[in-house]
C-alpha cells in the first residue's frame, strides 16, 4: 500500500459546536492536512442540533472515522455527548470564551463520568488535538508513524538551531532579531 493510499484510509473528524469555534479548531485541521490525513469538518451542536449530533456519532464508525476531535466552549457538552454515543476515541478541545477564560469548558470536558472517556487537551489546544489523533492512528500505520517521527525531529532541530543562535549572538541581539 502506498503512503498516500495508506493515509487516505484513515479519516479524522473535526467537529465544533458553533462556527465561531472554527478559528480555534483550524490548527487541528491544518496539522491533519500537513500529514495528509483525510479530514471531515462539520458544525454540530449538542444543544441546538442534538438529533443530528446523535446521528453523526452513530454513523461515524461506518463512515470510517477513526478519531473525532470535538471543540466546544462554555458548557462544552459536545465532546462528552459524542463519546456517550460512539466508541470512537474523542479528543475534546476546550474553547476559550470571555466569561471564564475557557476554564468552564476545560472542566466540563475533563470531568467525564467513569466509562465514558474523553481525551482532553489544553484550552484552545487544537494543534495538539490533531497531533494526538495522528499519534492514535500511527499505532496502526508505519508510514504515519514515520512522518510523525520526522515532524518531531524537525521540532528538535528548530530548538537546537535557536539555541545555537542564542549562544552565538547573545540574548539582547537575539531579541532584536525576533
Amino acid at each position: 500500500m502506498s503512503e498516500l493510499n495508506s493515509k487516505d484510509i484513515y479519516k479524522i473528524a473535526v467537529v465544533m459546536g458553533s462556527d465561531s469555534d472554527l478559528k480555534i479548531l483550524k490548527p487541528a485541521i491544518d496539522i491533519l492536512r500537513e500529514f495528509k490525513i483525510k479530514t471531515e469538518v462539520c458544525i454540530l451542536s449538542a444543544h441546538r442540533t442534538p438529533i443530528e449530533m446523535m446521528e453523526y456519532a452513530k454513523n461515524a464508525e461506518s463512515e470510517n472515522i477513526k478519531v473525532i476531535i470535538a471543540g466546544a466552549g462554555g458548557a462544552a457538552h459536545l465532546p462528552g455527548m459524542l463519546a456517550s454515543i460512539t466508541c470512537i476515541p474523542i479528543i475534546g478541545v476546550p474553547v476559550e470564551i470571555k466569561t471564564l477564560k475557557g476554564i468552564d469548558s476545560l472542566l466540563s470536558i475533563v470531568q467525564m463520568p467513569a466509562g465514558i472517556p474523553v481525551a482532553t487537551v489544553a484550552i484552545n489546544g487544537a494543534q495538539n488535538a490533531g497531533l494526538l489523533a495522528i499519534e492514535m492512528i500511527s499505532l496502526f500505520d508505519e508510514s504515519i508513524k514515520k512522518t510523525l517521527k520526522e515532524f518531531r525531529e524537525n521540532l528538535h532541530t528548530q530548538v537546537r538551531t535557536k539555541n545555537s543562535k542564542l549562544s552565538t549572538i547573545g540574548p539582547d541581539n537575539y531579541l532584536q532579531n525576533l
